[in-house]
C-alpha cells in the first residue's frame, strides 16, 4: 500500500475555505463587514507570508459561531457547503482523489484549517481520514477557542501524520511511495518528507522551489 496525503485549500479546492468561511459569516449577518473582514484578511495575509500565529487565528475565527447551539452550528456548516464549497468542487480534483483511491492508496487530507470547517469538505471528497486543526472543547463539549494538541500546521503536519499512522501500527517508512499534494511553502516540512512531493497549483515561491528540486508540478485549476 502507498500513502497519499492532500492539502486542502488551493490544492483540492480553488479557494481558501478558512478565509471564505469568514466571508460567509459576514454575508450571513453574523460578523461585522468592516472590522471582521479587516482582521480576516489580515490573518490570511499572514498565512501567505508565513508569519501566522495559528492560536490567535483560531481564537478569532471560532469566536462568531462557537456560542451557537449544536443545531445552529450544523445548519451553518450545511449552508456554507451548499453556497460556497459544493459549487467549487471540480471534476479534476475529485478525479485525482479517485485515482489514488482506485490504486488502493491509503488517503488522508492534512490541512491547517480547523475541523469544524473541513470535516464536511473531506466527506464531500469521500476521504474519511481528516487531519485538521483540532478544536479544544470544555466539559460540556463546547469549543473554547483554543487548539487541542499539535496543530496540523507547518512541521505539525508531520507530527499529526506520524501520530495517525502510529495508531495503526505504521510509520512513513512502511510505504514505498508517500505522495503529498500541496500549493503552499508552509507545507515544505511535509513535502520534504514525502518521496513523491507534488507542487499542486503552487504559489510562485513553491513553483520556483519545485522546479529547482525537480518535483512534479500539477495544475488542477486555471
Amino acid at each position: 500500500m502507498n500513502l497519499c496525503l492532500f492539502d486542502l485549500d488551493h490544492t483540492l479546492l480553488p479557494l481558501d475555505s478558512d478565509h471564505e468561511f469568514g466571508e460567509f459569516l459576514i454575508r450571513q449577518g453574523l460578523a461585522d463587514p468592516v472590522t471582521y473582514r479587516q482582521r480576516n484578511d489580515g490573518f490570511y495575509q499572514q498565512y501567505c507570508d508565513g508569519t501566522l500565529v495559528l492560536g490567535e487565528y483560531i481564537a478569532f475565527t471560532t469566536s462568531i459561531w462557537r456560542e451557537l447551539d449544536d443545531a445552529a452550528q450544523c445548519a451553518l456548516q450545511q449552508a456554507f457547503m451548499a453556497a460556497v464549497i459544493l459549487p467549487a468542487l471540480t471534476p479534476q480534483a475529485l478525479a485525482l482523489v479517485e485515482q489514488h483511491r482506485a490504486q488502493g492508496d491509503l488517503l488522508a487530507i492534512v490541512t491547517a484549517t480547523n475541523e469544524f470547517v473541513t470535516r464536511p469538505i473531506a466527506d464531500a471528497f469521500g476521504v474519511s481520514e481528516l487531519l485538521a486543526v483540532k478544536l479544544q472543547r470544555d466539559e460540556r463539549g463546547r469549543v473554547t477557542g483554543d487548539i487541542d494538541g499539535v496543530p496540523s500546521f507547518r512541521e505539525g503536519k508531520i507530527t499529526r501524520v506520524e501520530q495517525w499512522l502510529s495508531e495503526q501500527g505504521r510509520q512513513l517508512s512502511d510505504f514505498d511511495r508517500v505522495s503529498f499534494y500541496s500549493d503552499s511553502p508552509n507545507d515544505l516540512p511535509l513535502l520534504e518528507r514525502a518521496n513523491d512531493p507534488v507542487a499542486t497549483n503552487p504559489s510562485p515561491v513553491l513553483d520556483a522551489l519545485a522546479r529547482e528540486r525537480g518535483w512534479r508540478i500539477l495544475r488542477l485549476f486555471a
